[in-house]
């Protein structure tokens, strides 16, 4: 029978009863969630007709499974974890996945009996132009920011000098290697024939990411490396990397396999993986089913965007191979920036939760009053806020608050979403070059799958109705004519400070615009932190009115911004904001986004920023490539588009009655207090 069972994010799916007799499908919450979101339950008992058994691919323990499928003559599910798993595999830390495998005819690694996975590579067209289009953008995604089955690697590990042969170990007793007859001797003779095809090479022996953990021993070891040419390669490095410098590649059936025909390599096979014998590797022995001929990219389309079913933890549902890629960039990115630990200098009590959550989860982050001071230690690298005496060190990590922060003001102390790391400078300082300019540059032009998912985030922004601060107020009417937005800014603010040059006050600002522009109607929109008088920048209205035709305290931004023509700013975000939405916008300051053939620039920007880039490399570089993001509902971190829906979902935002009242005492201040802000 088919039982129809309604759960959340199930609803209109009919869900069916998969008997398990094995222990680790019930102590496995995620991978019974996607089992679920499949049309899947996990049961206990005996099945029925409608039912399935599910069993973990070929393991010890599937024999069970499969012997009460027979005997009750019910349809075997084989699972196994996808190609793109984890950040470490799941024996060493018990990570859940973000994607599994489901076979209901075979298990794509043993070529005995065909497969689903087979059967797709065999029989379906895939000649789909835009499919084939997007599969090649997405290997060269999966390339350029290292991802593969285990993803927590160092991407700049030092690597044998180019020209080496490369040849692939792999655990033993892996189902894998038994499913294509690999055993040790099998292991000796692939490199005994590495060694005689390439006798005047360097051969390095890949080992595999769990013999690196301790988990399970390999079939090479130091005694196969006798001879000088022959090197035992242990390190946790990027297959790619790796492959960048190969001249050929052998392995009996490991995935390593399969990535070295995504980079261009031929290699040659000595066991039956899924990706033998179609015509893209050197077969010792190919399965005889197997005749057509396919490309790189139609092997990746079946493998990973049709065969595999890829899950979305921030909206607990499955997703496409898109929409996890931009979940393993986002962990990764974490992972590989914090897992030596961080010191950070002179961090204001309250921001210290918040980075614990940013920068914390993978080792400690210690925070120190002065890094002269600091306990030393080697591996972790320094950070310090942006606005500092710290600025200028060149063995720091600086860091600011995102473009897309919070519903609500840092000066009343809220917590932000999202941070920005920079290495070479920071963003709103011109006089240096920053890792947002490098972004900028280096981004121009995108490829089709980031120009496209520039757009869509484009899109939400404007839909939605985001900004960096998310407060909403009543705009009063506006005069007609055209309209010029001024947006106000903090004056001592380091962006200020820093990014300009002639003006760098308000009512400068306000007497320059108006001077540029006497016939058009000025609409002056005072800073939120001003009008909260939390900091400094606050133009008497009567100052404001000589140069303005209206002040439009506490109104809405993005409505200000819809209704005018043109932004005219020193340095403010609402310029970029503005440029988003359309609108022209004129710069009396040096911001990030002037100097790229976007805006009108009033001030001399720097002779590095040359290069006219369109508007999605802008938004790509700054909201989706230097930006780190945090998600306050799962508590891990997470790519851009799941902070636009938290945003937009307020009631999921993290907010603090204490810090609030913290910043309301500091406003009543006359200057406020250091330590807290």
């Amino acid at each position: 029978m088919i039982n129809n069972v309604h759960l959340k994010g199930t609803k209109n799916l009919d869900i069916r009863r998969a008997f398990v007799y094995n222990g680790g499908f019930l102590n496995q919450k995620r991978l019974r969630r996607i089992l679920m979101l499949s049309g899947y339950q996990i049961s206990l008992g005996l099945p029925r007709k409608g039912d399935v058994i599910a069993v973990w691919g070929n393991s010890p323990t599937a024999y069970r499974g499969t012997y009460i499928a027979k005997k009750y003559n019910i349809p075997l599910l084989r699972i196994e974890d996808t190609f793109l798993r984890s950040l470490f595999p799941g024996r060493c830390r018990n990570e859940p996945p973000l994607g599994i495998l489901l076979d209901k005819s075979g298990v794509h690694f043993d070529a005995k009996n065909p497969s689903d996975l087979e059967e797709i590579l065999s029989q379906h067209p895939l000649d789909d132009e835009r499919m084939i289009r997007k599969a090649k953008s997405l290997i060269s995604r999966i390339k350029e920011n290292h991802l593969t089955k285990y993803s927590a690697l160092d991407p700049d590990a030092d690597l044998p000098s180019p020209g080496y042969v490369l040849v692939i170990d792999q655990s033993q007793g892996d189902a894998s290697v038994t499913a294509s007859n690999g055993n040790q001797d099998v292991f000796d003779a692939m490199l005994r024939t590495a060694k005689e095809d390439h006798p005047n090479h360097r051969i390095g022996i890949k080992t595999h990411p769990e013999t690196q953990a301790g988990l399970r021993r390999g079939y090479f070891s130091q005694n196969h490396c006798c001879d000088p040419n022959i090197h035992l390669y242990q390190k946790n490095c990027s297959p790619w990397a790796l492959l960048d410098g190969a001249i050929a590649v052998y392995t009996l059936s490991s995935q390593f396999g399969f990535e070295a025909i995504l980079h261009g390599h031929q290699p040659l096979i000595f066991g039956q993986p899924f990706y033998a014998g179609w015509g893209l590797s050197k077969d010792i022995a190919p399965p005889p089913r197997r005749n057509r001929k396919l490309n790189a990219e139609q092997l990746f389309m079946a493998t990973m965007m049709i065969y595999s079913k890829w899950y979305d933890p921030y909206r607990d549902q499955l997703c496409s191979l898109e929409r996890a890629l931009d979940t393993f960039e986002a962990i990764t990115r974490s992972w590989r920036e914090d897992h030596k630990g961080w010191q950070a200098h002179k961090i204001r009590m309250w921001k210290r939760k918040p980075m614990r959550q940013f920068f914390g989860q993978h080792a400690r982050i210690s925070f120190v009053s002065s890094m002269a001071t600091a306990k030393h230690k080697a591996s972790a690298r320094k950070l310090v806020w942006s606005g500092s005496n710290s600025l200028n060190n060149t063995d720091v990590i600086r860091i600011e608050d995102g473009f897309l922060r919070s519903r609500g003001l840092g000066a009343e102390l809220i917590p932000p979403l999202s941070l920005i790391c920079d290495d070479l400078g920071i963003y709103y300082d011109p006089n240096k070059e920053s890792r947002l300019e490098r972004l900028i540059k280096s981004s121009a032009p995108l490829k089709e799958d980031q120009i496209d998912r520039a757009k869509r985030l484009q899109h939400s922004l404007i839909n939605q109705q985001l900004t960096k601060y998310n407060l909403h107020g009543e705009t009063p009417a506006l005069p007609t004519g055209k309209r010029i937005l001024v947006p106000g800014q903090v004056e001592d603010d380091a962006s200020v400070k820093f990014g300009t040059q002639g003006i760098k006050t308000n009512i400068e600002l306000l007497r320059n615009v108006r001077l540029n522009n006497p016939s058009d109607v000025i609409i002056y929109k005072p800073h939120p932190d001003v009008e909260a008088q939390l900091r400094k920048g606050q133009v008497p209205v009567e100052q404001a009115l000589l140069y303005a035709d209206i002040i439009a305290d506490s109104a809405d931004i993005i409505h200000l911004l819809s209704e005018v023509n043109e932004v005219h700013t020193m340095t403010s975000l609402a310029g970029f904001e503005a440029l988003l939405r359309g609108v022209r916008v004129t710069t009396y300051g040096i911001p990030f986004y002037a100097g790229w053939g976007l805006t009108t620039d009033m001030e001399s920007v720097p002779e590095r920023r040359t290069r006219h880039v369109e508007l999605h490399s802008l938004i790509y570089a700054a909201l989706i490539a230097y930006p780190r993001y945090f998600d306050p509902v799962t508590q891990q971190a997470c790519p851009v588009e799941v902070v636009v829906d938290r945003l937009s979902e307020s009631q999921a935002l993290p907010r603090s009655r204490v810090n609030r009242l913290l910043a309301k005492a500091q406003g009543l201040l006359a200057t406020p207090n250091p330590f807290w802000r």
